[in-house]
């Protein structure tokens, strides 16, 4: 159960999930940037609503922990169990059911004194020794939730009346509800959705077959070829950096550098928002203020946002990147577009092999296809980095008759990686000179 162990501070277990998931089999003495005890605290909160991923390995240095996640089998994602363990005392849970349970009819309207006098008839009395809220307290809390949109507000004269907000029925939308959890960015919140239709239904097939049991990990009638699951860690920190871009300011952003080991903190003016269709791993595209120049901020390496100021410039600035996002193939730019780098390369298609044209045209991005002949097609780019070109590029290796880099270093030593793998298959061709 998620609610077994609680989190206070989430950057802290959402360090260890990387570091158990993504980066993995690491024993304990590895984590040399944390404490053991601080070891074993964080991987028993992780194993309390993730214990049916956790596995190990035992190796020479010791037992190693890990996520072992397959996306096969596990219909839902898993990593959203994080997001429902919260901290709280038990005044807080206390008084958070007394509320809901004096405005649980949506046609009552109350005032804060009624409120705190059925609160000190009804409930608080009957605990031994009797508890006590004060009124401050209370209008914190129904302000609290009122903002959250559990509740809403009407006035009455002066006075403030707090009622139950409505509920609705989500039954329709089930099945768009289970979509958007694995494929949006933020889809946590339709895994909380998901939650409250199961909660809400005596068989969640009643509803639909896609939540029938969703969070005990069953298969919905949704499957992911390539299912990327980590985005999830970043929830909190994408929807801060969505809310400073749609409030127009800037952010002051804490980057933790795994080269260095020390974190770092940045003026930025949140742009965009870039989702890698490889990994899935998501970028922050933004206007760094002390430099004065575009930057990609990777959002797993983003441990802490906080609010700026209202950013004057951010239209200029958005439209500048819409400029040079014209010449990105992934997420490097550079300010100026006398920079550019030309890469060009024609490909031979084959006999039946049309799917290839069209696959290039499909995956071309910023660049231009020239159909030469039937069996010939030509792919042009200028671009600010080559080398991110490079892996697509080799997708089309064997096909490749002639190719042409302005980036004369990135090109050898693609034509060195070809000469090498002709040598390691001893295939015709080992000469680089031979690559065309």
């Amino acid at each position: 159960m998620p609610y077994s162990e609680r989190i206070k501070v989430f950057e802290r277990i959402r360090d260890y999930m990387r570091e158990f998931y993504v980066y993995g089999f690491k024993s304990r003495d590895e984590f040399d940037h944390k404490s053991a005890r601080s070891y074993d605290n964080e991987r028993r909160r992780i194993e309390s609503y993730l214990g049916d991923y956790m596995s190990f390995r035992m190796e020479q240095g010791g037992k190693n922990m890990f996520l072992s996640i397959d996306s096969r089998s596990t219909g839902h994602n898993p990593l959203y169990q994080a997001f429902k363990a919260k901290s709280f005392t038990d005044g807080d849970i206390t008084l958070h059911f007394i509320l809901l349970d004096i405005l649980c009819d949506p046609e009552i309207r109350l005032s804060l004194n009624e409120i705190m006098e059925l609160m000190d008839r009804d409930y608080l009395s009957h605990f031994s020794p009797p508890m006590l809220f004060d009124a401050s307290t209370v209008r914190n809390k129904l302000k609290e939730y009122a903002a959250m949109g559990l509740l809403h507000t009407e006035k009455a004269g002066r006075t403030v009346l707090y009622g139950r907000s409505p509920s609705y029925d989500l039954a329709p939308a089930a099945e768009a509800v289970a979509f958007f959890s694995e494929a949006g960015l933020l889809g946590v919140i339709g895994s909380y959705l998901l939650d409250r239709m199961d909660a809400g239904t005596s068989g969640a097939e009643k509803i639909s077959p896609v939540l029938a049991h969703h969070s005990q990990g069953a298969v919905s009638c949704f499957a992911f070829k390539h299912h990327y699951i980590t985005y999830a860690m970043e929830s909190e920190i994408l929807y801060e950096l969505l809310e400073a871009i749609n409030a127009r300011r800037s952010v002051f952003i804490k980057n933790y550098s795994r080269v260095t080991k020390t974190p770092r903190s940045w003026e930025v003016i949140p742009l965009q928002i870039f989702v890698s269709a490889q990994t899935g791993r998501q970028y922050l595209m933004g206007y760094c203020v002390p430099y004065k120049c575009m930057e990609s901020y990777r959002l797993d390496y983003i441990t802490q946002v906080d609010p700026g100021t209202e950013a004057a410039q951010f239209e200029s600035l958005r439209q500048r990147l819409e400029v040079l996002k014209k010449h990105m193939w992934g997420v490097q730019c550079k300010n100026k577009l006398s920079h550019l780098e030309h890469v060009e390369f024609t490909i031979h298609i084959g006999r039946g092999e049309e799917h290839i044209y069209q696959r290039l045209m499909r995956e071309r991005r910023c660049g231009q296809v020239e159909r030469i002949d039937a069996h010939t097609a030509r792919f042009t780019a200028d671009i600010f980095d080559t080398t991110e070109m490079i892996p697509w590029i080799r997708t089309f290796i064997c096909r490749i008759v002639q190719m042409d880099f302005s980036n004369r270093t990135v090109e050898n030593q693609f034509r060195a990686d070809m000469g090498d793998m002709y040598r390691l298959y001893d295939l015709e061709g080992g000469d680089t000179d031979a690559v065309p």
